[in-house]
């Protein structure tokens, strides 16, 4: 799946069809090429076989769910660079450290802000920025708190 024509590509792993759609028409609109997935033996087949740049991982997917795929992905060394951002409506401190301790690499609520998920995904696929003086700076993308 990476970079097709220049753009990198997105996967969007959402059970519900609405949330697909509308990422896909954000994502799209804001130069990436999207791929998704309804659930999670979908995702990792995607994955597996053709892997994105980035992943937007629901929680609560049918099947295996974010927790799951997060953990698989990242254990595997073809695929564990791949960034990871799980966009959920379970927003409890203890899926923020599963998440963290799985190697999420960015951890967004629902509802959100499409331009706070676009500035995560563009800080994560360019994780550093020249400075004024035209040398790299800091990561623009803090990490997700250590696990406890």
């Amino acid at each position: 799946m990476s970079e097709s024509n220049g753009r990198k590509t997105i996967l969007v792993v959402d059970d519900e069809e609405d949330i697909r759609l509308v990422l896909e028409a954000r994502l799209t609109a804001a130069g990436f090429r999207v791929e998704t997935a309804a659930n999670g033996m979908e995702a990792l087949s995607k994955i597996r076989t053709s892997p994105p740049d980035l992943v937007v991982l629901d929680l609560m997917l049918p099947g295996i769910d974010g927790f799951g795929i997060c953990g698989m992905v990242k254990r595997d060394q073809r695929f564990s660079r791949i960034p990871i951002i799980m966009l959920t409506a379970r927003v409890q401190s203890n899926d923020r450290k599963t998440s963290a301790k799985l190697g999420a690499d960015a951890f967004i609520a629902k509802p959100f802000q499409a331009e706070e998920l676009i500035a995560r995904i563009k800080e994560l696929l360019n994780p550093t920025q020249p400075d004024s003086t035209g040398k790299a700076g800091l990561p623009l993308s803090s990490p997700l708190p250590s696990p406890a």
